[in-house]
């Protein structure tokens, strides 16, 4: 027996790892929606592990362990970053809107301290009914 997947417009609560991270990028730039914490958080580890893993590795095959890095691991983090900025503000918003919230909460990030303290709870908080305004309308057919 399979377990139940919602349909992209829909959040996955519970979602394990690998559906939740295909989410990210199967709704790339879409902003519209709910997202569930599942999805939100095994995102946010995967974009904070990828550049310690990249660093790790980099220094277990080369030996160089400087710190900045040399140029190629700092390359391969700052491609990664460009390529998945969008997916990651898209997935922010979209969790926003499950805790009845505008995305636009998101700016708050850019205050130092406070804000990511705000943010963090804000994303922390358990999804609420309210948010399904945030949905994309369903349409019935009349015909």
């Amino acid at each position: 027996m399979t377990a139940y997947t919602p349909p992209l417009d829909q959040p996955y609560y519970r979602a394990p790892f690998l559906p939740a991270i295909g989410r990210i990028f199967r709704k790339y730039a879409t902003f519209s929606g709910r997202a569930g914490r599942a999805e939100f958080w095994w995102w946010y580890l995967v974009a904070t592990a990828f550049p310690v893993v990249v660093r790790l590795a980099y220094g277990a095959a080369t030996g160089d362990w400087e710190y900045p890095p040399s140029a190629l691991p700092s390359t391969i983090i700052g491609l990664f970053s460009l390529a998945t900025f969008i997916p990651t503000l898209a997935v922010t918003w979209r969790r926003l809107h499950d805790t009845n919230r505008t995305g636009a909460w998101w700016l708050f990030g850019f205050i130092p301290i406070l804000g990511w303290i705000v943010l963090l709870v804000f994303t922390l908080q358990a999804p609420v009914p309210e948010g399904r305004r945030y949905d994309a309308p369903r349409y019935l057919n009349a015909g």
